[in-house]
């Protein structure tokens, strides 16, 4: 059986620079896989413990919007946890209520008129 001869000098370095790369790459590799199970993890505990506050089928919310009197409502867009809210005013002009639905306060009230 013959032995294996060692390699030049040239190949030698090049053989060692490509095992640290492959060490380096394998690390970077394993960080960023523990970082995406951390983010899960994160997340799953997250959405379990938070539910208190949001719109959900298990925790239903009661909770009254304050209205002048006398608007009559046109249209209501949902976002989320909020709601656009169109408002008609007796004499005719419109007005627009941002309203923070988990909580019922009206976060903006925009007047529409005419230019």
């Amino acid at each position: 059986m013959e032995a294996e001869r060692p390699l030049d000098p040239a190949a030698e370095r090049l053989r060692r620079k490509l095992v640290r790369l492959l060490f380096v790459s394998g690390g970077i590799m394993m960080l960023g896989l523990i970082a995406v199970f951390a983010a899960i993890v994160y997340k799953v505990g997250q959405d379990g413990a938070g539910t208190a506050g949001r719109l959900g089928a298990l925790s239903p919310v009661e909770s009254a919007i304050n209205v002048p009197a006398g608007y009559r409502l046109v249209r209501a867009e949902l976002d989320g946890e909020r709601a656009l809210l169109t408002l008609e005013a007796p004499g005719g002009s419109t007005s627009l209520f941002l309203v923070d639905l988990a909580s019922g306060a009206v976060l903006g009230r925009y007047a529409i008129e005419p230019e």
